[in-house]
């Protein structure tokens, strides 16, 4: 059995102070949206005992399908670089980025400065998307939305490059329990034109002809299952509310999934332990859920 952990959307905390010169763009008005509402939300001491829960559950592999930062400073990147040593060597984490790791262009470049050894094929010098990991019996194929947008939006984007290399990767990695990662979903509950993956029909039909095991996604910060057709059967996208979350309504408080995946080509299982923080303010088990063999 491998066992594979899955967070996401940290919002990581406390948000350094802007110098002046950086909020002379987008990034002024997510500063004003953090101190006036986020700061309430993503919380670093539930952060960091959700961290100390999972390590303790000892996963082989740790995937973070992002939005560490927020508005996008260097010196965010920098604390969430000391944030990803902490939760382990590059070999036992990946990450995909998400719309706030790219809250303004020049994030990109700091995407690939801060964080390259999380991101990238096994054996490449440099990150790049689509990556692929072979981990036990999984590849893990890392994708990117995250691209800059205008003010008010929340937007992802493949492109059609990514989606060409991943149809090759689905197709090469066949037999393999194939694990897609990506911040936004492909399919979701939010309708919101300003939050959606804008290429999602493009991503849906590569899925639909090649197939994949498990889909691990972020963004929407609610605990979420969806089926996506396959060539033989379905594929379960898995969502997770965001690692930091602090809300009043605890159902989509912080929390994590363990992916507890058995089995071989022909019959690949997967059950599924949620833990995260009960209405009490515990750290517990919350829901298991078997999976049935995907495309």
């Amino acid at each position: 059995m491998f066992i594979l952990a899955h967070l996401s959307d940290p919002h990581l905390a406390p948000l350094p102070e802007p110098r002046l010169a950086e909020l002379a763009s987008k990034r002024v008005l997510g500063y004003l949206h953090w101190r006036r509402t986020r700061v309430k939300i993503h919380r670093r001491e539930r952060l960091d005992a959700l961290v100390r829960d999972l390590k303790a559950q000892t996963p082989d592999h740790l995937a973070v399908t992002g939005d560490l930062v927020n508005v996008a400073t260097a010196a965010e990147f920098a604390q969430a670089r000391a944030w990803l040593a902490g939760l382990g060597d590059p070999y036992d984490v990946t990450l995909v980025p998400g719309n706030h790791d790219a809250y303004v262009r020049a994030a990109l470049a700091m995407q690939a400065e801060y964080w390259p050894d999380y991101m990238r094929d096994d054996g490449a010098n440099a990150p790049g998307f689509p990556f692929v990991r072979r981990r036990g019996p999984l590849a893990l194929i890392g994708l990117s939305t995250s691209v800059p947008t205008p003010p008010f939006m929340a937007t992802g984007r493949l492109g059609s490059a990514q989606l060409a290399r991943l149809d090759t990767l689905l197709a090469e990695h066949a037999g393999r329990c194939r694990v897609v990662l990506i911040h936004h979903p492909p399919r979701t509950r939010n309708s919101s034109r300003i939050k959606r993956l804008v290429d999602a029909d493009a991503l849906l039909a590569v899925l639909r002809r090649r197939g994949a095991e498990l889909l691990l996604h972020g963004h929407d910060h609610v605990h979420a299952l969806e089926r996506l057709e396959g060539p033989n059967g379905t594929i379960a996208a898995l969502g997770v509310p965001s690692a930091s979350a602090a809300l009043p309504d605890s159902r989509h408080a912080a929390a994590y999934n363990l992916c507890r995946i058995d089995g071989d080509a022909s019959d690949w299982r997967c059950t599924v332990v949620t833990r995260g923080f009960a209405p009490d303010g515990a750290i517990g088990e919350l829901a298991r859920r078997d999976l049935a063999g995907s495309a």
